[in-house]
Order: C-alpha cells, then sequence, then structure tokens
C-alpha cells in the first residue's frame, strides 16, 4: 500500500518482457478458489467461495482457518479498518458499518467464527488431511459494506471488493496465521492458489477486476463476468457506474486503466506500462496476462492486490503518478514474492519504494528525482526521530517488528517507507548498480510464488557484497541517520 504523497511530504514537519501463467507453476496441487458473488446494487454482497486445498505442508492437519476481513468493518469491532488519521476522509458519510455473515458451510464437521475480534472462520474437517492430499469447503456468505473510502466499502463513485471473500490464512511452522485487522499497514498473508470468479452486478455497473475476463452473461440480476486468474495470492474488484476505459499492451500483457476523473488518464496509463516494463527488465518478467489499474475512492494514496491496483481519486496529478508506479512495484514485491506483511511491512514496501525511485531515476518526465526523493525521506525519517524522542525519551527505529508494535501511520510511514528507502540506498552503494539488480532480480527468480523470510531477501545481496552489517544496522535500529 501507498501512503499518500502529501501525508509523508506533511510527516516530514510532523530482463525481456514475455507473458507468464501467474506466480507458480501451475499443477494439479495447487489449491483453487471458485468464488461466485452478487452485488444488489446497495451495500450487499452474497454468495459462495469453494476452496479445493492441498495440502502442501509437512503436517496432518483437522481443520482449516479462514481469514474474515470484511468482519472489521462490523459495529463494535476490536481493531478498528481505519486509523483516527484517516477516519474523517475514510467515512465520508459519517460513522458506517458493515460485516461478513457466514450463512453455511459444507465440506466440514463443524464450523466456529473465533478469534479475538470474531475475525477467523474454524472448519473442523470430517477426517485427517495428510500432506499432499486435497480438501474441498464450501462457505456461503453474505458481506455488507460499508460508506467508506477503503479497500472493503462502498465510495461516492465506486464499490471497492478487496478482502471481499473468507480467505484462508497462510500456514507457517506454528500453524495457520491468524492476523487480527490493523488499521496500520497491510496485515494480510496470503498463499498463491488459482481463482475462477463470476461477480453478477446490475447491468449499469462496470467491473475492473483481478486475472482474465473469461466470459460476460445476462443474468437476471443483471450481467455476470468471470475471470480466471492463476497463482495469486488474492483476488480483488472495483465495481463502477462511471468507469471510462484506456488499455496498451506492455510486456505481452494488457494493462488497462479504469478512471472517471482523470484530466489526462493518457498520462496515467503511460506510467502503468512504462514502469511494469522497466520492472520487467531490471526484475524478471511481469506474471499475469492482465494488470488493471483502478481509479476508486480510498482515504490514503493507493492499495495494491494481484494485477489489480487501487489508485486513490482526489490526488494531484503527480502524486497520482507515483502512487501508480508504487503499486506497480509491489506486483513483484508482495504478488509475486510474497512476505509476511504483518511482521515486516518494511520487506514489500521498503523494496516497492525503492523500486518506484529507481524507475524515476531513470525516467525524468515524469518530475520526479532520485536527489530529490531520497532527500524527502532522509527529512521526513529526522523529523520523525525527533519528534518520538522528544514524545518517548528514545525512539524506537527498529524495522522486525508486527505492525501492532507501532503507534500508528506516522511512524509506520516512516520506518517502512522512508528508512527502508534509505537502507536500500545504502546497500545499492555497497554493491554497485550492476550486483544490486542482479541480487533483486535473482531474488525475484528464486521466490516466486512463496512467502519469504527477510533472511532470504539479505542472503542474496550478502552474495554480490559485504552489506549484512548495513541490514543488521539499519533493521536493529543502530543506525544514525
Amino acid at each position: 500500500m501507498k501512503k499518500a504523497l502529501s501525508v509523508l511530504i506533511a510527516a516530514s514537519i510532523a530482463a525481456l518482457c514475455l507473458p507468464a501463467a501467474g506466480c507458480a507453476d501451475k499443477s494439479e496441487t495447487t489449491s483453487r478458489y471458485v468464488i461466485d458473488v452478487a452485488y444488489d446494487g446497495d451495500h450487499t454482497l452474497s454468495g459462495s467461495v469453494t476452496l479445493t486445498y492441498f495440502n502442501d505442508t509437512d503436517n496432518c492437519l483437522d481443520s482449516l482457518s479462514f481469514n474474515l476481513w470484511g468482519n472489521a468493518y462490523r459495529q463494535g469491532a476490536l481493531y478498528a479498518p481505519v486509523s483516527q488519521t484517516y477516519q474523517s476522509k475514510a467515512y465520508y458519510n459519517g460513522a458506517s458499518y458493515g460485516g461478513m455473515q457466514i450463512e453455511d458451510v459444507k465440506g466440514g464437521a463443524e464450523w466456529q467464527i473465533c478469534g479475538n475480534d470474531m475475525n477467523i472462520l474454524d472448519v473442523a474437517l470430517n477426517d485427517e488431511l495428510y500432506p499432499e492430499q486435497s480438501v474441498t469447503v464450501t462457505i456461503d456468505y453474505t458481506l455488507t459494506l460499508a460508506d467508506v473510502n477503503h479497500r472493503t466499502g462502498v465510495t461516492a463513485d465506486t464499490v471497492n471488493l478487496g478482502n471481499f471473500y473468507p480467505a484462508l490464512c497462510a500456514y507457517t511452522p506454528a500453524g495457520f496465521a491468524e492476523h487480527e485487522y490493523c488499521s496500520t499497514g497491510d496485515p494480510f498473508v496470503s498463499e498463491c492458489a488459482d481463482y475462477r470468479v463470476n461477480i453478477t452486478v446490475p447491468a449499469e455497473y462496470k467491473v475492473a477486476a483481478s486475472g482474465s475476463l473469461t466470459a460476460e452473461n445476462a443474468a437476471d440480476e443483471g450481467v455476470t463476468y468471470s475471470y480466471m486468474l492463476e497463482g495469486a495470492r488474492d483476488f480483488a474488484a472495483v465495481l463502477s457506474q462511471k468507469f471510462e476505459v484506456l488499455s496498451a499492451q506492455a510486456c505481452g500483457a494488457t494493462v488497462y486503466y479504469y478512471y472517471y476523473d482523470d484530466a489526462d488518464p493518457q498520462e496515467s496509463l503511460n506510467a502503468a506500462t512504462e514502469s511494469l516494463e522497466y520492472f520487467s527488465e531490471q526484475f524478471g518478467q511481469y506474471i499475469y496476462p492482465t494488470l488493471s489499474v483502478v481509479q476508486t475512492g480510498f482515504c490514503m494514496g493507493g492499495m495494491e492486490y494481484p494485477a489489480l491496483t487501487m489508485i486513490a481519486d482526489g490526488q494531484d496529478s503527480q502524486s497520482a503518478i507515483y502512487t501508480i508506479v508504487h503499486e506497480t512495484a509491489h506486483q513483484w514485491w508482495y504478488a509475486a514474492v510474497g512476505s509476511n506483511q504483518y511482521d515486516n511491512g518494511w520487506q514489500d514496501e521498503g523494496l516497492a519504494e525503492y523500486s518506484t525511485l529507481m524507475f524515476f531515476e531513470n525516467s525524468p518526465v515524469y518530475g520526479f528525482t532520485r536527489t530529490g526523493l531520497l532527500g524527502t525521506a532522509t527529512k521526513s525519517y529526522r523529523a520523525y526521530y525527533s519528534v518520538y524522542n522528544q514524545l518517548f525519551g528514545d525512539a524506537d527505529t527498529t524495522m522486525n517488528r508486527p505492525l501492532s508494535e507501532y503507534s500508528g501511520d506516522y511512524e509506520y510511514a516512516n520506518i517502512a517507507y522512508n528508512k527502508a528507502l534509505l537502507m536500500f540506498d545504502a546497500v545499492r552503494g555497497a554493491c554497485g548498480d550492476k550486483q544490486f539488480v542482479k541480487a533483486l532480480s535473482a531474488y525475484f527468480r528464486e521466490n516466486k510464488g512463496e512467502l519469504v523470510a527477510p533472511e532470504s531477501l539479505i542472503a542474496q545481496f550478502c552474495k554480490v557484497a559485504d552489506c549484512e552489517g548495513i541490514f543488521s544496522s539499519f533493521i536493529e535500529g543502530k543506525v544514525i541517520i
């Protein structure tokens, strides 16, 4: 996710392009989602999700755990999805609530809603699931959408469907990773699966979605749009009655720009296609057949999903361009190469931010410079450090910590974005430009489709230069900037 450029500025005061199928090689052992949902045009999405889960762990499983991200928007939630910083911008009509109601679960012995904040669906299986075996579970649910400029909600001009279905928690050595929603950062940790998604909407709506459109059929409720996406961590969509669409080809993929209020939509599309081409050349080929860049109501700068990015309306043109490039970079660092965004938010955000700097450094037509971006990050970080030292006596500048340990957006932005940007620039200085890119391309090539620990990222750079000390000094909070 990209914080609005204006917010970060304010915080300083306060390879060859070729098409590919997905982030993992398609095989019979890939888990599969089939999602069928219908939007009624009035805040309600209903339908079902069927997951065929392949147990690629080394353990025998007796249950599956699903994140119910939509429940964070219900009245009385313990963990609000929107921070105080963005409350007024997000809730444009005042307080508004939603929620995710589980209607029925088939394929399990029993099920229950649990977690610290009604955020987990636990499905006990009929039989133990041994390694390399599969099980199919179908969940019928209803999602009520709040009026909110956020990942999941109804905005003034769009309907945002991010994290709109019960999603299997990623499996870790400690078991399924269950996380509460966190208003700071992106609390989502997902493994790759294949998707078949059918979205039925009233006829007046257009749909921007992850994946390739495979069919468009009339339905009693309006129109059903069918999509296919392989090897993806999530699936997302945005609906609107106002969308206009531009498209172009880049790296063997079709790039769509959905918009309704853009004075220069061609420039926005150009930023998406040119950055897609640049990152493909530098890090490795883009992994999906399409990319949908979608202007929508959003209280921050933007949000990334595989093959779809949300770009907040209301930004000035330069901020919007920056956000488009940053969210495009996330197609490499998060969508393809995954990481634990809850515990190590800097790993994908820092790489996306530095990749953005690299693009603008080589594309001066957009008006951003390497010196300017590094200067803004340095100024912002120093201001944060000074303020937090005064407030708390000792600013916590460590980077490997869960989202729940950040005091809010200001601290998170300066650690996960600004400090991480400066760290990767220091590493680049130690490696040299050619070896720095070589390490990143190897990291991408060797880890597509995986959830990768920070140690694996650091190891790639240590293969080409002696930079372990740089990483440790930044991550452990020892470096002075």
